[in-house]
């Protein structure tokens, strides 16, 4: 069977609301972006890793990490209700027009996942290579009981009948780490509606969304530094 060809794309905008330039902010001594570019990078059976930006500095940083930007991505599609989903399919159809270069999966990695480790993404590629997946896609196990509002009040949702919780199946939560999916269904959705899944541990991955993210992934960092 042919090996697919898996094209990493890292979404990589230069404004960030909530952390002011988050994706090049200083991180124990290097851009954040750095960590996941170094991480693509290292994985074994990744052909390409393409950041997709608007901003000069970020396109300088990922060629300086190894990766290639051979696009600007347009003003229209760095609004914040601007889907992850047009950003990647903007990116896959540019490097189609402009290089005739179609990958088999596209590897949908973030600049906010500094922790992800290369062997969880290797666990990935191999998955999806084995089991031909539609998608495979990181999370985690979840055991929680859940409530939904209704008009009126709340009613259980999840599980609807209550047992011990060594009886209870669990939910697989995304934790936004990995989305490695077929090209053909890009057009639809970045994680295919079947998917083969990694189940992390909880805090294995942070997604850097706030302030208190940055520095808790900052402090574990430092206390690997030491």
């Amino acid at each position: 069977m042919k090996k697919p060809i898996i094209c990493a794309i890292i979404p990589a905008k230069g404004r960030s609301t909530r952390i002011p330039g988050k994706n090049l902010k200083d991180l124990c001594g290097k851009p954040m972006l750095a960590y996941i570019l170094e991480t693509a990078k290292a994985v074994k059976g990744i052909d390409r890793v393409i950041v997709s930006t608007d901003s000069e500095e970020i396109k300088k940083v990922a060629e300086q990490y190894g990766a290639e930007a051979p696009f600007i991505r347009p003003k229209e599609l760095t609004d914040d209700a601007v889907t992850t989903r047009e950003v990647l399919e903007h990116a896959v159809s540019w490097l189609e027009e402009h290089e005739n270069y179609s990958p088999d999966y596209i590897l949908l990695l973030y600049p906010t996942s500094p922790l992800l480790k290369r062997e969880r993404v290797e666990e990935a590629v191999a998955m999806a290579i084995a089991r031909d997946s539609d998608s495979v896609v990181s999370g985690e196990l979840d055991k929680g009981h859940y409530w939904i509002e209704v008009e009126g009040g709340w009613e259980r949702f999840y599980p609807l009948k209550q047992v011990n919780s060594q009886y209870q199946t669990p939910l697989f939560v995304e934790n936004g780490a990995i989305y490695l999916t077929k090209r053909r269904f890009m057009k639809r959705q970045y994680a295919a509606d079947k998917a083969d899944v990694v189940i992390m541990e909880p805090g294995e991955n942070i997604d850097v969304d706030y302030p208190e993210d940055f520095a808790k992934v900052e402090s574990l960092l430092k206390g690997e530094q030491r």
